[in-house]
């Protein structure tokens, strides 16, 4: 098997006004009190290390007095908008603002503790970028769960998906046969299907993580993307293919030994279905998103003219040869994964 190779960094893409549109008529732009840029003006960097003292890809900021005392009372006040819809929580404190390099967003980690019980939860503060913002829109319209974010002219604000990356999950359970092998291979496949259906690229291992419930007789699973950045911008079709990345290639392995080629099909087909009734339950925000998108550019020349010679192949329909944006692409491959007609 080739396996996928991303070679260059994807640029940013400024948020129009149509996008920005979209995003104030679903709540979803907002003032936010202080900016990514407000984050940077740290004076130094600490690594954090993990619990067994190895260094991680993160670096506590650390800032003056002055600026850490604003700063905290400006980042509470995103969380309760982020949860709370900017409704007063009281006794919540945030303990460290974390910073890390790595990746395309460079973002910035915010801990929040509850102080009459200790319990924490986290956000991330990132520069805005529209390909991304699609990428999470399409999120909460395809996916089985639903995702809190928030921007403004010059930041994005996401919630904390929870779960273990996978790329953890998979050193972690190597050469160990996992409880209910047989749902966590089902639920790859699902994923599989549903990151290529919406075009969202890039998922190596250690971009989504894996959701653990203990049901009343076993374990289940359920696969999330974190990382939107690639939503619709490469030129190569496999991108879009988890199966298709040298990180997951376990998983593959694992629902090659586990599921027929039949059976996979039909699971394959059970998530077009599903992402079929997500999207005639969010009818209006999809064509308001898609109609957004179709009139934006989130791509290159080069890789809008290679998606559209590979999904014409892949259909055997020429049109998607004639498109000059991703926008467009994604509409008509949705129209064809999932049976619906969006635009008529």
């Amino acid at each position: 098997m080739e396996y996928n190779h991303i070679e260059y960094k994807k640029p940013f893409f400024k948020v129009k006004s149509g996008l920005k549109s979209h995003l104030e008529n679903y709540s979803r732009w907002s003032d936010l009190p202080i900016s990514y840029q407000d984050l940077t003006h740290y004076q130094d960097l600490a690594p954090v290390l993990d619990q067994a003292g190895n260094p991680t890809l993160w670096y506590s900021a650390i800032y003056r007095p002055t600026d850490l005392e604003m700063l905290q009372e400006e980042l509470t006040k995103i969380y309760e908008l982020l949860v709370a819809d900017g409704t007063r929580i009281p006794y919540l404190t945030i303990v460290a603002i974390e910073f890390c390099s790595f990746g395309n967003s460079k973002p910035f980690r915010i801990k929040v503790k509850n102080d009459i019980n200790d319990n924490h939860d986290y956000f991330y503060i990132k520069r805005i970028d529209a390909s991304r913002i699609y990428g999470l829109e399409l999120e909460e319209i395809f996916s089985p769960d639903k995702i809190s974010f928030l921007t403004s002219a010059d930041t994005l604000v996401e919630e904390h998906i929870v779960g273990i990356p996978c790329d953890e999950f998979i050193l972690k359970n190597e050469n160990v046969k996992i409880a209910n092998r047989l749902r966590f291979a089902k639920e790859f496949v699902k994923f599989n299907e549903r990151c290529y259906s919406r075009l969202l690229g890039d998922m190596r291992a250690y971009n989504f993580v894996v959701e653990i419930t203990q049901d009343f007789d076993n374990v289940q699973y359920r696969l999330r993307a974190i990382d939107f950045d690639q939503q619709s911008f490469e030129g190569k079709r496999t991108i879009y293919l988890p199966q298709y990345f040298k990180d997951n290639k376990s998983l593959v392995d694992l629902a090659t030994e586990l599921l027929s080629p039949e059976i996979a099909q039909q699971y394959m087909k059970e998530e077009r279905v599903a992402m079929r009734k997500r999207y005639v339950s969010a009818r209006r925000r999809t064509r308001s998103l898609l109609k957004t998108m179709r009139k934006d550019k989130i791509s290159t020349p080069e890789n809008i003219a290679q998606l559209g010679s590979e999904l014409a192949k892949y259909h055997q329909i020429d049109q998607f040869k004639l498109f000059d944006n991703m926008g467009d692409m994604l509409t008509l491959h949705l129209e064809l994964q999932l049976g619906i007609k969006i635009f008529k």
